[in-house]
């Protein structure tokens, strides 16, 4: 069995389609934070564990969903049903096989699902990372798979946009494998991420990871 971390604010619509297409041998683990739509009710009612998160943030969510996490391996992603589920089997098997200790899902974008700022962010930060640590990545992508008491291990400190670079960052000076999978990336249910959609959210989560880069 592996745990998935599926951090919430208000995805009660995207829910019930994310929660279905979950794998065998695959729990998910929603964590509200702060939802104000139904969410956590929505969630419960398809069976995902729920744990409420009260600080404001990504890495917040994440790190509550983290500590309440079981198995020996743990996935995170995105719930809004631009990432599907279906391929964290892909991104969980070279953990589990022993090939990699972190495996990030690089986004293959639909037609419309990444806005050009999004792309053009995403991808200078990935070569920054590349140049700063050799860790050859072309995303930085919310889908990703570790060992639950190693990543515990790696004491993150980001509860805002940082908490998935500074995983990498942790990850690459503790000496870890790290590799991608490619994933598919649809159109979200629900209108814009709160992170991607909008330019002023790209600049929050620029500004978060850009301050780990210094």
């Amino acid at each position: 069995m592996v745990d998935v971390v599926l951090p919430v604010l208000d995805e009660a619509e995207a829910l019930p389609w994310v929660l279905a297409r979950m794998p065998a041998g695959f729990r998910p683990l929603v964590v509200d934070n702060g939802s104000t739509d139904g969410s956590a009710q929505v969630a419960a009612a398809h069976g995902a564990t729920v744990v409420h998160e009260p600080q404001p943030g990504f890495g917040a969510a994440c790190f509550a969903g983290l500590r309440a996490s079981t198995t020996d391996l743990v996935c995170f992603m995105d719930c809004d049903g631009s990432l599907d589920p279906a391929d964290l089997v892909h991104v969980a098997g070279p953990v589990g096989a022993g090939a990699a200790e972190l495996v990030l899902g690089a986004r293959r974008p639909d037609r419309g699902a990444m806005p050009v700022h999004a792309r053009a962010a995403n991808r200078l930060l990935a070569l920054e990372l590349r140049r700063r640590t050799g860790v050859a990545l072309t995303d930085l992508g919310p889908m990703r798979c570790a060992g639950r008491t190693a990543l515990l291990g790696l004491e993150i400190a980001d509860r805002r946009f940082g908490w998935p670079l500074e995983m990498v960052l942790r990850a690459d000076s503790a000496g870890w494998r790290i590799r991608e999978e490619p994933v598919r990336y649809r159109v979200r249910a629900g209108g814009e991420s709160k992170i991607t959609g909008t330019a002023t959210g790209t600049v929050r989560a620029v500004r978060d990871m850009a301050r780990l880069l210094r």
